[in-house]
């Protein structure tokens, strides 16, 4: 991929929305030398709107829920992008993202469900955005979301 970040971005029509700050006694983002750790982003649109709530297997459809995973990575980026000053080129690696998905007890798709959140950051960073993860169902998430992911990146 010979874009920068900010281009790809531009291509794939995804306007950053301003970074959410935190909710609760913690920070956003920590950096500490060259690695960026981002706290647990949930999947708010531009408006600041959670447009799907519920769980996967229930509620929310394993569609809408890659929708969400999406919505998260673009959260993920957005703090990225506040931490590097707007400097995107910044970014080394996505080293990994952890993910929880909100989900039945019996659904066993939560890879495919993360794969809304991988697929944009190897789109928006190329080989950069290739990762290690972990893709965890659990019985509840904040706000009832279906989807919360954080992130650990290598930075410049």
């Amino acid at each position: 991929m010979s874009n920068s970040p900010k281009q790809n971005l531009d291509d794939l029509g995804i306007t950053l929305p301003v970074p959410v700050a935190p909710v609760a006694n913690y920070v956003t983002y920590v950096q500490t030398g060259n690695l960026l750790s981002v706290s647990g982003q949930l999947p708010l649109n531009n408006e600041g709107k959670l447009p799907y709530l519920g769980k996967v297997g229930q509620e929310v459809t394993p569609e809408d829920a890659v929708k969400a995973a999406r919505l998260c990575a673009i959260n993920i980026i957005s703090q990225i992008n506040a931490a590097c000053d707007g400097d995107l080129g910044r970014v080394v690696r996505i080293v990994k993202l952890g993910a929880f998905v909100n989900c039945t007890d019996s659904f066993p798709g939560q890879p495919a469900i993360v794969n809304g959140a991988s697929d944009l950051m190897v789109a928006v960073f190329g080989d950069a955005g290739k990762h290690s993860r972990s893709a965890v169902g659990t019985n509840a998430l904040p706000l009832n979301v279906p989807v919360e992911i954080d992130a650990l990146i290598e930075i410049s």
